[in-house]
């Protein structure tokens, strides 16, 4: 349960206000320390971002179904999001308070409603570590076999999971020392990123670009069948065929900066410093990506096939043109990328957890409540997030052999059980993205007045309405089903994305019917700054 402390009366105005005052005025108790500057802010939501981890993730896809003009699609998803990131600045920037996403949403809205956004937006967290860490598995079975001569390998379950399950308590570890060393692993992240971005384009480019700049604005025939990388056939169509599904590659790449917010109680001068952090996260992510994205496509061979060859081999086929000692290196950045990336989002899934707790809204709630005394973090939290995430990464074993029938739709033979909660990572956030923003909305109609330092002023109204319309469009883009053949699939797996998402919320929705969160959360809704329900109605009766 939170922390009850008496409200001082007369409180200040949010502009002579500081953010330890702000917690107070919202009920709340200063528990975490503030040792974050804009900067590690900033790293902690750019290596969550990560564009090193969703390039070399998904290039051979956008490659392979859209050709190199795929690169242009990375700038729907970035202005889309600045736009959400203006609406989240400006609530966290009012709310600078552990948990984001769920405490904007029980603000704006209610405890239900707030309860919701923070379980779709948790259970994506965890699933996105899970869904990191095991991504790393390959790049780590290629470097041990250049320095080691180890033959692991990347798809056996084994290997898989104790490589998964070193990273995780590394992680973990890591996090329970403290926010300060959370930050300097995101910090050198940074760092990380830019070598492994701008570094490996500026390489590429010296040791010989196979195309000129025209290369980045033509399909290379992914449009028709006997000339797409994947054998899909989109008829000729691109903007409205291959690009609506390659999109998808950007698109599971720019999220994550909203967790500047999570951390926001351990951010010096949060209200001021978390908006600029979410839109820097954001725009740096962005040309870093297309930078990367660029070099990669440029330095792709020029001889007949190479395109399909790339999508086979994936982005270690570029990088097999360099010497070995830089490919060496580029493996040591992306693998550092990964593990950085994932840090990241378990401390931010974290403090989601210590936010949802101290209001009772777990069950558990005193004991994932509990921060510690030395190092003034959520070890309870990070522990328990941290056993979620491994028993989602036993998931791996689960595999059916052969085609499952299930009601209308197929579970398709030699798809684990983790694949296909990992495709609810993307779709999840985008849920609880839109809850959000949508609540913003709801918040702004009944009357809000943002008071913090970071405010949209007359353009809130239009600024909600197309991030709201971006994330809309793009959440039936991810969830579609469009069948096991189709070219979306690769992305969500026909109905599969869109059942797991039915299941996750049929299961908060039992506990929530069961365990009654809600009535907990309500003793937690009221903020100084704005009218009580009865003020509200007295300044609107004309005899008031």
């Amino acid at each position: 349960m939170a922390t009850e402390v008496n409200r001082p009366a007369g409180a200040a105005s949010r502009a002579t206000m500081t953010d330890d005052e702000r917690l107070v005025q919202l009920g709340y108790a200063p528990q975490l320390t503030r040792v974050l500057g804009l900067f590690s802010n900033f790293s902690v939501a750019f290596t969550y971002l990560s564009p090193m981890v969703g390039i070399y993730s998904l290039f051979a896809l956008g490659l392979g179904m859209a050709g190199p003009s795929y690169i242009w699609l990375t700038l729907l998803p970035v202005a889309g999001m600045l736009f959400v990131a203006l609406v989240f600045g400006e609530l966290a920037s009012h709310y600078p308070v552990a948990g984001a996403l769920y405490n904007y949403g029980k603000f704006s809205v209610g405890a239900g409603y707030g309860w919701f956004v923070g379980w779709f937006y948790g259970v994506a967290l965890l699933v996105t570590v899970a869904s990191v860490d095991t991504g790393v598995v390959q790049y780590f079975a290629a470097l041990t076999h250049n320095w080691f001569g180890w033959n692991l390998n990347p798809a056996a379950h084994g290997t898989i999971l104790w490589v998964t399950l070193a990273l995780v308590a590394i992680q973990t570890f890591l996090n329970i020392t403290g926010t300060s060393v959370m930050a300097t692993v995101a910090r050198f992240g940074v760092y990380v990123e830019l070598v492994g971005t701008f570094g490996i384009a500026i390489v590429l480019g010296i040791n010989g670009f196979h195309h000129g700049l025209g290369y980045l604005f033509s399909s290379q025939g992914a449009t028709h069948l006997k000339t797409n990388a994947y054998g899909f056939n989109f008829h000729g169509n691109w903007l409205t065929g291959a690009a609506l599904v390659a999109v998808l590659a950007p698109v599971y790449i720019f999220y994550g900066f909203e967790s500047a917010g999570d951390i926001a109680e351990e951010t010096k001068d949060a209200s001021r410093m978390i908006p600029r952090a979410m839109r820097l996260a954001l725009i740096w992510g962005g040309i870093a990506s297309l930078i990367l994205t660029g070099g990669l496509l440029l330095a792709i061979p020029s001889t007949h096939g190479a395109i399909a060859t790339t999508v086979t081999g994936g982005v270690s086929s570029i990088l097999a043109q360099l010497p070995q000692w830089l490919q060496d290196i580029a493996l040591l950045l992306i693998i550092y990328a990964f593990f950085s990336c994932g840090t990241s989002v378990q401390g931010a899934g974290s403090r989601l957890a210590f936010s949802y707790a101290r209001d009772g809204a777990l069950p558990a709630s005193r004991w994932i409540a509990k921060v510690s005394d030395r190092h003034r973090i959520p070890v309870n939290a990070l522990l328990g997030g941290a056993g979620v995430t491994v028993l989602f990464m036993l998931l791996v074993f689960v595999s059916p052999k052969h085609n499952v029938s299930i009601l209308w739709f197929t579970y398709p033979a030699n798809t684990s059980a983790l694949v296909s909660l990992v495709s609810f990572g993307v779709s999840g956030i985008y849920l609880s993205f839109l809850m959000t923003v949508i609540g913003s909305m709801i918040a702004r109609a009944r009357g809000w007045v943002p008071e913090g330092a970071f405010r949209l002023g007359r353009w809130g109204w239009t600024v909600s309405i197309i991030a709201a319309l971006y994330l809309a469009l793009m959440f039936i883009n991810v969830v579609l089903p469009s069948g096991l053949t189709s070219a979306r699939s690769y992305f969500n797996i026909d109905w599969i994305t869109l059942m797991v998402m039915v299941v996750i919320a049929l299961v908060g929705g039992c506990y929530y019917m069961i365990g009654r969160p809600d009535r907990a959360l309500r003793q937690h809704l009221h903020d100084e700054l704005e009218p009580s329900a009865a003020e509200r109605l007295g300044s609107a009766s004309p005899h008031s």
